[in-house]
């Protein structure tokens, strides 16, 4: 219940299921694509970093797909910051995350006013942000810690796989109907875990869930996404963010390295310890004081029983 049976073009990505391969060049339409002619839109666009989400139908196979139209003026700006760098695409990376937990990927390429377009399998249910937002303790009820492990399962796939997700929030992990499973999406920002891309100066992403080192022009690699996932258990355990004033964005994330968070045991202190504790762990403004890794926080999680309180 909740997720739509998962739709093809009798395709497979060979890049997927390891990094590197032709990066999912078998899921790349050769030919422009007219969005209006094959597409019937059904709902308002949800606005991303840099692009727009539609639940859409695909005239050519008659099935209900998540439709993603990237701003070519936003996109052209990002790819340029890495020019003469061989970075994939979104949708080569895309194409190679496989795994429950993780949207697929069912198409890419440009559309006929050469803007980047994906199509990816439609997830029919809420995002966190809306739940959080919304403070739907009801619907959260019982699935928090659940929730929370699967999140971090898709976070350490996408590092297993080599690369940086850069936008961790939870307006980019999307529930089912009944709240019991929940998928990644969005990898636009999303840039190999190697040292030419770790370098200062790209501060991209979204600015309440950036660590301090991206904000302080320093060098970066996986522990900032352990950053931005801390934040979003958070904000799942306890509606609100770790920084006061958290409802505001533009340079909010300096605060992010200018003050400490807050104890999440003052606003929950029916929660957990030992979930609290790694939740606090993973949004320690210095990243050598952080969990190190996925796998480190994914063993801790799954030591904490199932019928814990959350």
């Amino acid at each position: 219940m909740g997720f739509l049976d998962k739709l093809g073009f009798g395709r497979k990505a060979s890049g997927a299921g390891k990094s590197g391969g032709n990066k999912g060049e078998s899921l790349k339409s050769n030919k422009r694509v007219d969005i209006e002619a094959r597409f019937e839109k059904k709902k308002t666009a949800v606005s991303g970093t840099m692009s727009k989400f539609y639940a859409a139908r695909d005239r050519e196979t008659d099935q209900l797909v998540g439709l993603k139209l990237c701003d070519l003026e936003k996109f052209s700006f990002f790819e340029s910051r890495f020019r003469g760098m061989n970075k994939p695409s979104e949708g080569e990376i895309s194409a190679q995350m496989i795994h429950p937990n993780i949207a697929k990927t069912l198409e890419y390429g440009l559309t006929t006013n050469k803007e980047p377009y994906l199509i990816m399998e439609f997830i029919d249910g809420p995002g966190l942000n809306n739940l959080i937002q919304n403070k739907d303790t009801e619907r959260l009820a019982d699935h928090r810690l659940s929730l929370m492990r699967q999140m971090a399962e898709a976070l350490q796939y996408v590092h297993k796989k080599g690369f940086i997700h850069r936008d961790i929030c939870p307006r980019n992990y999307i529930c089912s109907t009944d709240i019991e499973h929940i998928k990644l999406i969005d990898f636009g920002l999303t840039v190999p875990a190697t040292e030419p891309f770790m370098r200062p100066g790209n501060r991209t992403g979204t600015p309440l869930y950036m660590a301090p080192e991206i904000v302080r022009r320093r060098p970066t690699d996986q522990r900032l996404d352990i950053f931005a996932f801390g934040i979003s258990c958070y904000q799942l355990m306890t509606f609100d963010f770790p920084w006061p004033g958290g409802e505001v964005s533009g340079l909010a994330a300096l605060n992010h390295d200018t003050s400490k968070p807050r104890d999440i045991l003052g606003m929950r202190p029916d929660l957990n310890r030992s979930l609290a504790n790694l939740i606090m762990q993973c949004v320690q403004p210095d990243a050598q004081d952080r969990v190190q890794t996925m796998d480190q926080l994914l063993s801790t999680l799954r030591s904490i029983p199932s019928e814990t309180n959350t």
